[in-house]
């Protein structure tokens, strides 16, 4: 059948965001591209800076989206790529050193250097996620990006390690299960953003990306090709929201309306005589205001978190370095006068990014706000180690398993059939 053989394939991103969540279901296509198929979005309450502070509003979160997903897919999903953020988490560049064994490198070579190189004392409470290879070495021979086959005796790995806490893994894993799905891995949102985003001219030239959410601000800053250094700062669009509200005196939840249809990050590019209705808090009436007064509480917040990013960048030593500039993506990076702000504070040319590559929904999801959960999608492409569907066809119209019912015997059940199939057509 078609449609299964399909599925059988499909890969799902998970982006649980401070905001929202997001669930992205899709599937290679022959010529290495991605086609989407589902995708789903709810509101996320139960989420801070990038970390659960209460799992039961995230799990409702997750299966909202999961669901919504699935609807338009046209499949059940078993297991999901999960992003994750906050400022819990920490990177290094680590090296390790190893004796080629048969003076010839071999892929069992090139695990024992990259398991050498994560040999780095880890601190207590802390889970390594990603041990990424900037370059080798063998002998005295260095920038080697693909030693497989080469000739020498001593090989050098040189590694990004991101570490991430235990704690905060645990609970995300935690409201996955809880909504009956697998975790297939957990991935650092700003790598899972930067390879939906950027090129392949910008990694190669230096590039530093930052993804602003809800809750947290992700840089990632690669140079020849290889990333080089990750960093969370606990400020983004949340901050902006909570801004206005306090000095406008407006809900919260108005703020966040007002932000999203009206508010400009530069204030000479609002205009004065444009006014807007800002309802006030209890029964008193609504006011009106200029964009202009809205652009001056936003400015400052704005100028405040691209500073704190160029100080992120200079620490890292990397400014000089990023020839290709600043790639700016996420829900918060769409505002009006963003990039313009941006250059301003940089003095590097700055480009606002959407996902790329993509078909299927892609007029859906050519939007800032799908960053990471594309990017989770081709992470999951390109590293899935196992033979396993992440999406499974749905059997029939009428008995949709809601994610409640996704119980230890459904799972039982649907084993037994595997196996049912299987001796049949074995023997």
């Amino acid at each position: 059948m078609a449609g299964e053989s399909n599925a059988s394939n499909m890969v799902v991103g998970l982006d649980i965001g401070t905001s929202k969540v997001v669930a992205i279901v899709g599937q290679p296509t022959d010529d290495g591209g991605l086609e989407i198929a589902g995708i789903g979005s709810h509101p996320s309450h139960g989420m801070k800076k990038g970390v659960v502070i209460n799992i039961e509003s995230t799990v409702h979160s997750i299966q909202r989206a999961v669901e919504e997903a699935e609807l338009m897919a046209g499949c059940d999903i078993h297991s999901v790529y999960v992003g994750i953020a906050g400022s819990h988490i920490s990177s290094m560049n680590s090296d390790g050193v190893v004796a080629i064994r048969e003076r010839e490198v071999a892929p069992s070579d090139i695990e024992r250097v990259i398991d050498s190189a994560r040999a780095r004392a880890i601190s207590e409470g802390q889970r390594v996620l990603h041990v990424l290879p900037q370059e080798y070495a063998i002998d005295t021979q260095e920038g080697i990006r693909e030693p497989l086959g080469m000739s020498g005796v001593r090989l050098e790995a040189r590694v990004h390690l991101v570490t991430a806490a235990l704690n905060a893994v645990q609970n995300i894993e935690k409201c996955v299960r809880r909504c009956g799905l697998e975790v297939d891995d957990i991935i650092l949102e700003q790598l899972a953003s930067s390879y939906a985003v950027l090129t392949e001219d910008e990694r190669e030239l230096g590039v530093c990306m930052v993804d602003i959410g809800g809750g947290t601000t992700d840089i990632a800053v690669f140079t020849e090709g290889a990333i080089r250094h990750t960093a969370v700062v606990p400020i983004a669009g949340d901050q902006v929201t909570n801004d206005i509200a306090m000095a406008l005196r407006t809900p919260t939840q108005y703020a966040e309306d007002i932000k999203v249809k009206y508010a400009c990050a530069l204030t000479q590019l609002a205009s004065s005589d444009e006014l807007i209705k800002v309802p006030s808090v209890g029964d008193r009436p609504a006011r009106d205001l200029s964009r202009q007064t809205l652009a001056e509480v936003v400015e400052p917040r704005y100028e405040e978190l691209f500073t704190l990013v160029r100080e992120e960048l200079r620490r890292s030593g990397y400014e000089d370095l990023v020839a290709a500039g600043i790639v700016l993506t996420g829900g918060t990076s769409r505002m009006e006068g963003v990039a313009e702000l941006a250059e301003e504070i940089f003095h590097m040319p700055v480009r606002i990014a959407c996902p790329q590559n993509v078909r299927g929904l892609a007029d859906v999801v050519r939007n800032p706000i799908y960053s990471t959960g594309v990017g989770l999608l081709l992470y999951g492409m390109r590293n899935s180690r196992y033979s396993r569907a992440t999406a499974q066809p749905r059997r029939d119209e009428h008995g949709r398993r809601h994610s409640s019912d996704r119980s230890g015997s459904d799972r039982l059940s649907s084993t037994m059939t595997r196996i049912k199939g299987w001796l049949k057509g074995n023997f």
